[in-house]
């Protein structure tokens, strides 16, 4: 795939992120609870990703190589997702969406900037520079306007 592919299917993706944090922020406004809907959402995830895997994956990973994945990886993920879209669920009703999901964006802006410039979880670098850094304090000024009253 080119890059112009790529760079079109993460904008569409988080158009996606920003649809179902804001359906599911409903899902548990009707059921009383945000750590349900998180619970329903994710069900149907699990689901939808297990008939995708049937559909699309043409090579399983052997035993060996599943015995090669350090422990924390088969976890630690799944509760940075659980617990990140359960904050969205509790946020949205209350700050409304677009103010839930500029703050997120930014918060994961920061963590990733810091993330590829340290190189943590044996991701390429991608130096922290002064131009990255003036994108980051515009973005901090936008999302200061758009919240404003």
């Amino acid at each position: 795939m080119n890059q112009s592919l790529y760079l079109f299917l993460a904008f569409v993706g988080g158009i996606l992120l920003a649809a179902q944090g804001g359906l599911n922020a409903q899902l548990g406004v009707q059921l009383k609870n945000p750590f349900l809907a998180t619970l329903v959402a994710f069900s149907f995830s699990a689901l939808f990703a297990l008939v995708i895997v049937f559909a699309m994956v043409k090579n399983v990973p052997r035993t060996t190589q599943l015995a090669a994945i350090p422990t924390y990886l088969w976890f630690t993920g799944a509760l940075c997702s659980v617990l990140g879209i359960c904050l969205y669920y509790i946020t949205i009703p209350k700050l409304g969406i677009s103010t839930m999901i500029s703050l997120g964006l930014f918060g994961q802006l920061l963590f990733s900037a810091l993330a590829g410039h340290f190189g943590w979880f044996g991701l390429p670098q991608e130096v922290l520079d002064q131009k990255r850094i003036v994108g980051f304090l515009a973005m901090g000024m936008g999302i200061y306007f758009i919240n404003k009253n």
